[in-house]
């Protein structure tokens, strides 16, 4: 199944535009974790397990387990595997790769054929050459960076001479969505930006992060970054429901909160 359609899928069935960020460090999990054979998976199992009939994508970033080494990376196999089994939620990993072709075509061997990650996020810097490799797994999912929600993307995403940077990104990335794969990276927090990526993007998936502890405006990533159907805008959260006292009860109030806006 294409991506797209996991993803409409599962927005669908869980009546749901959320995502969570399987964010892991081992330093906020809760003690008993820690006791374990695998803490960061346990950890995972215990989120996916209560909040599964509540998201549209599960989102782990892949630098919080390479920096665990072999069992990290080992751990994030498990996860994506167990969520697999588990449930019909698609798995977008959050890697940010990017490089010439050749490296390219290996971070998406990598990403897609050994990690089976059903999805995944691109930078764009070094243009359409380091995309590719991605776009042509054509069953699969392709975020693509295009105005961030940290503090440094004004640096560059906002700058240009006939145009900012971001918009640029957005009209490449309608332009190489030959496939039906494409989708873009815009922060909750640059809420009258996200309104024209929108326009731009047509109804190519957003990704946007920043709700939750970045304090990202939760109404307008909903009314400007989804389509006519109330679909198409993956709201990702993490440690606000990772870290939660009760990450279903978390989930739940921030996919109803949401639902008010679609």
């Amino acid at each position: 199944m294409k991506f797209l359609a996991q993803l409409d899928k599962a927005t669908d069935k869980n009546d749901s535009l959320l995502c969570i960020g399987l964010d892991v460090d081992l330093a906020k999990i809760p003690q008993n974790f820690l006791n374990t054979e695998d803490p960061i998976f346990n950890f995972n199992k215990t989120v996916i397990d209560a909040t599964k009939q509540l998201v549209c994508a599960y989102k782990p970033n892949s630098a919080f387990y390479e920096m665990y080494g072999i069992y990290g990376l080992s751990a994030l196999l498990r996860t994506i595997e167990y969520i697999h089994q588990e449930t019909d939620v698609p798995v977008i990993l959050d890697a940010k790769r990017g490089d010439v072709g050749h490296s390219s075509t290996a971070y998406a061997k990598s990403v897609f054929q050994v990690f089976k990650a059903d999805a995944t996020t691109v930078n764009p810097y070094m243009g359409h050459d380091s995309v590719r490799p991605f776009l042509e797994f054509e069953e699969k999912g392709v975020f693509i960076l295009c105005l961030t929600s940290n503090v440094g993307f004004k640096d560059f995403q906002i700058k240009g001479v006939d145009e900012p940077l971001y918009k640029s990104v957005a009209k490449h990335v309608r332009e190489w969505n030959h496939y039906g794969n494409c989708g873009l990276v815009v922060g909750a927090t640059k809420a009258e930006e996200l309104k024209s990526v929108r326009e731009l993007a047509g109804d190519m998936p957003l990704l946007i992060p920043g709700v939750g502890a970045q304090g990202g405006d939760l109404e307008a990533s909903v009314k400007h970054g989804t389509i006519k159907n109330g679909k198409r805008a993956v709201i990702n959260a993490s440690r606000s429901i990772l870290y939660a006292a009760d990450p279903y009860s978390e989930a739940k109030k921030l996919r109803d909160n949401i639902n008010k806006f679609r």
